[in-house]
């Protein structure tokens, strides 16, 4: 049985995207990691499960599956309404949420209530902080939490440039605190309303752009007081717009969508 697929990209942070038949169960994690291999498949961060005209699944590129993708919903939203000007409500296993595609494959999404419980990542702690701190091997690190449909750590670095995402990020993912791991962000603050950001998602390693972990860095900079309503996030591949209010608001996340190609995969 042969399904059609599109690769699509949100700034660098690549999907393969697939109507999934309703009484189908997902691929075997072992075949989505021959599908996400980029020598041996199609090559991707997260593979987008579409069901039901509107629903949708996320298998990171490890065969993992994680609750929200920013991006990805962003890049489902402009397959979906054909890139064209629509507004659209998705859901995922993260709950429901809204988005607006604009002229030129620019696509706005709602990510919610920004959710600071520790209890929502879950991570373990007594009680809610603006930061927290934790040894790892490679030294001890300070960050805060938020979860924005998939849990996030953020760090406060001087410079992404210098900061060992490799390092610290693949320690701290996988610390046992985050009972279900954790993506982790590194954000230099350029200005009130500019940040730099590098982040190393879980089950894939660092990627181009992480949507969720843009919102995550907003969210947890301005609980702090350092940053604007509106800001601007440099990402390694382009730059997503974050607007959130503060406490009890909804974030929203703008940014342009690509579509690179389709193909039929055999399943």
């Amino acid at each position: 049985m042969q399904l059609k697929f599109v690769k699509m990209h949100g700034i660098g942070n690549d999907f393969m995207i697939v109507d999934w038949p309703a009484d189908q169960p997902p691929p075997a994690a072992e075949r989505i990691r021959l599908w996400g291999d980029r020598r041996f498949g199609v090559g991707f961060d997260s593979l987008l499960l579409v069901q039901d005209g509107n629903h949708y699944r996320i298998f990171n590129s490890d065969g993992g599956e994680a609750r929200q993708c920013g991006n990805g919903a962003r890049c489902i939203a402009a397959y979906l309404t054909h890139g064209k000007p629509a507004e659209i409500a998705l859901t995922s296993i993260a709950g429901p949420v809204s988005t607006k595609v604009r002229d030129g494959g620019v696509v706005s999404i709602n990510l919610g209530v920004p959710d600071f419980r520790p209890e929502s990542l879950p991570f373990a702690a007594d009680a809610p902080a603006d930061s927290y701190r934790l040894e790892l091997d490679s030294g001890p690190v300070e960050f805060g939490i938020v979860s924005m449909g998939n849990p996030h750590a953020v760090i406060a670095v001087n410079s992404v440039d210098d900061a060992r995402v490799g390092i610290i990020g693949a320690e701290l993912a996988t610390h046992p605190a985050f009972a279900d791991s954790v993506n982790v962000g590194f954000a230099e603050q350029v200005s009130p309303d500019r940040i730099r950001l590098r982040v190393f998602e879980r089950g894939i390693g660092e990627t181009l752009a992480c949507g969720t972990g843009a919102a995550a860095a907003v969210a947890t900079g301005r609980r702090r007081g350092e940053l604007k309503a509106d800001v601007a996030v440099e990402l390694p591949g382009g730059e997503l717009k974050v607007e959130w209010q503060g406490e009890g608001a909804d974030l929203w996340q703008t940014g342009q969508t690509t579509k690179v190609y389709e193909g039929l995969i055999e399943i």
